[in-house]
């Protein structure tokens, strides 16, 4: 397990970058962008010299990186706009990089991957390096996932946040059901998906920040995604 000491505090940016076109999701509907106000046309509105750009983006919520509230699965659960910022930013993120050999073995993440840590309030962040496929067909096959045990274990745990560079937090090759989506945001505990560089983080002592707009009635959106580390002290 590799840790931080105290150093001049480094970004480190865990989102994908969203443009026209971007395939998140397989089957999902790729974001547009179109100009409202091109900067040619801005001319004649202002003063010489002065000109802008105004864009419109149409997107689905579940594009790039991006956090499921419980409004995403639950009709009664808290919507973009009723989460708390305390419970998104500066997260202590627990970091379990689950590449290499143990991803060669398994799809599925287990309680038994998830041990011998404190993880009451924290972001646990699940590295599997599944990030690579990202735009590919590649990407939505196979995928690592969060099993029903491993979401329970981490509930139970009292968790804050739970966060994989994969697919989707359950596995979307066994059927509609999605225990890890309906035990975590039943629980209040946030999803983020579609994270990248989680290699880059280290297991403990790095704090992680993902905050959606507040949008009312929408249960998941886009993040910038980021872990801090150092001591910015």
């Amino acid at each position: 397990m590799t840790t931080v000491s105290a150093s001049s505090p480094r970004v480190i940016d865990l989102s994908h970058t969203i443009e026209a076109g971007l395939v998140t999701y397989p089957g999902l509907p790729a974001p547009t962008i179109t100009p409202h106000l091109t900067r040619e046309d801005s001319r004649s509105k202002y003063a010489p010299g002065t000109e802008f750009a105004m864009d419109i983006i149409t997107m689905i919520g579940n594009t790039g990186t991006y956090l499921d509230a419980p409004y995403h699965r639950y009709d009664d659960g808290g919507d973009l706009a009723s989460l708390d910022l305390s419970s998104l930013v500066g997260l202590r993120a627990e970091v379990f990089h689950l590449r290499g050999a143990w991803r060669a073995e398994h799809r599925g993440i287990d309680a038994d991957a998830l041990v011998d840590r404190d993880l009451s309030g924290a972001a646990v962040l699940l590295d599997t390096g599944w990030d690579e496929h990202f735009g590919t067909p590649e990407y939505g096959r196979g995928a690592p996932f969060l099993t029903e045990g491993g979401a329970r274990h981490l509930a139970a745990a009292g968790v804050g946040l739970v966060g994989i560079d994969s697919l989707n937090i359950d596995d979307t090759e066994s059927g509609g059901e999605r225990p890890a989506h309906s035990i975590l945001l039943a629980a209040g505990i946030h999803v983020v998906e579609h994270l990248t560089h989680l290699d880059a983080v280290p297991s403990q002592g790095a704090r992680f920040t993902a905050a959606p707009p507040a949008v009312r009635g929408f249960g998941t959106f886009p993040v910038r995604a980021f872990a801090t580390v150092g001591d910015a002290h």
